[in-house]
């Protein structure tokens, strides 16, 4: 049980560390790869981030093996 509060504290710590580094994030263009859905109407809109997820999670994979050798 233990386990679960120190997840909890690496999680917070990553998402304020992602939500600092925002600016420079947009700046490269994540967030609007081909691919990602996009759909705007009158006051209605939504977003798919499709492309973004996949490349995110195979840089987390990666990371994650190498760190685990």
């Amino acid at each position: 049980m233990s386990d679960i509060p120190r997840l909890l504290i690496v999680l917070g710590i990553l998402l304020v560390l992602i939500g600092l580094a925002w600016p420079w994030i947009d700046k490269i263009g994540l967030g609007r790869l081909p691919g990602d859905i996009a759909i705007e109407r009158d006051g209605f809109r939504f977003y798919f981030p499709i492309t973004t997820m996949l490349l995110i999670s195979a840089v987390v994979t990666v990371l994650l093996w190498l760190f685990r050798k």
